[in-house]
């Protein structure tokens, strides 16, 4: 977008938060304050109101996002015409992603395509689904790929390739199990979960529900909100029983951390997909990184 202060203005705007949008925008909070007003000053209008701690939108502020949206929208496809006369492509292109894909899918790939696409400015956003898929709803971002069971009527999702979910415990002198563990008999064990919201519980919550289990019945040690957190809090309890994505597990594996606890007559597959908003087309630039992300994603399940 041609001028900067209406980029700020629309971070603070979608996050009523300045600390978050100078975070955002790798900018100071002082910094964030100036640009907002000066445009205060520019067109003679107050934008936000601060009061007890809150940050909203005045009529005035609301008028100039609808307007610093449409800007920024004219100023891409702009952007995109003058590069395809070179068969280039340019532009910003907003991403998002659950923590899984966050993590472990998407960062090895980034590169080859910003090798590809040198002139595409990327971001990515790093949420649970329903953070995610509520940031595409609102216009935050322009694709996202998440996991998990349940899906919103407003978004579009495609399958991007499959996943499964381990259960793992600190390893231990003996070794895995040889044989299958049957569920009821992991009820002693404490759960190691992610939060409330996330794909990876509901997949889990989804499964015990087919086996006439109820997540209540467990004994849950922790939610907590990353993967890399639940590996640490299991390889210091040797009691506890985690479910961690196959694709999170591998240098673990290798260095004798963690181990596979079988479970009988339960497999956690789920899918990890790309969504975008229903109805609304695909930028040029989100859908080369579809099609980069399609073709170059093909390690099968068991491999990662």
């Amino acid at each position: 977008m041609p001028d900067f202060r209406l980029r700020v203005f629309q971070t603070v705007a979608r996050s009523l938060n300045f600390t978050k949008a100078a975070q955002e925008l790798y900018i100071s909070q002082p910094a964030v304050t100036k640009h907002i007003r000066e445009l205060e000053r520019s067109y003679g209008q107050r934008l936000f109101e601060r009061r007890a701690g809150r940050v909203t939108l005045t009529d005035a502020g609301r008028i100039l996002l609808r307007h610093a949206d449409e800007v920024e929208s004219l100023h891409q496809q702009l952007t995109d015409q003058l590069y395809a006369l070179h068969d280039e492509a340019a532009g910003r292109l907003r991403l998002g992603a659950s923590t899984t894909l966050a993590q472990y899918v998407l960062p090895p790939i980034l590169p080859g395509f910003q090798r590809r696409y040198p002139h595409v400015q990327l971001t990515l956003l790093n949420g649970n689904s329903e953070q995610i898929a509520e940031a595409l709803l609102h216009g935050h971002l322009d694709l996202a790929f998440v996991e998990g069971q349940a899906h919103t009527r407003d978004l579009h999702y495609e399958l991007l390739l499959e996943d499964e979910l381990l259960p793992v415990r600190r390893a231990t002198p003996a070794g895995p199990p040889t044989k299958p563990v049957a569920l009821t008999d992991l009820l002693t064990h404490p759960l190691v979960l992610r939060e409330r919201g996330s794909g990876t519980l509901e997949v889990l919550e989804f499964a015990l529900r087919e086996q006439g289990i109820k997540l209540t019945d467990f004994t849950v040690a922790f939610y907590l909100d990353n993967t890399e957190a639940i590996k640490s809090y299991l390889e210091a309890a040797p009691d506890c029983l985690g479910f961690v994505s196959q694709r999170a597990l591998s240098k673990e594996f290798r260095a004798g951390l963690l181990e596979v606890v079988p479970i009988a007559g339960v497999r956690l597959t789920r899918r990890f997909e790309s969504v975008w908003v229903q109805g609304q087309p695909l930028s040029t630039q989100a859908q080369r990184f579809l099609r980069y992300a399609t073709t170059t994603l093909t390690v099968p399940v068991g491999e990662g």
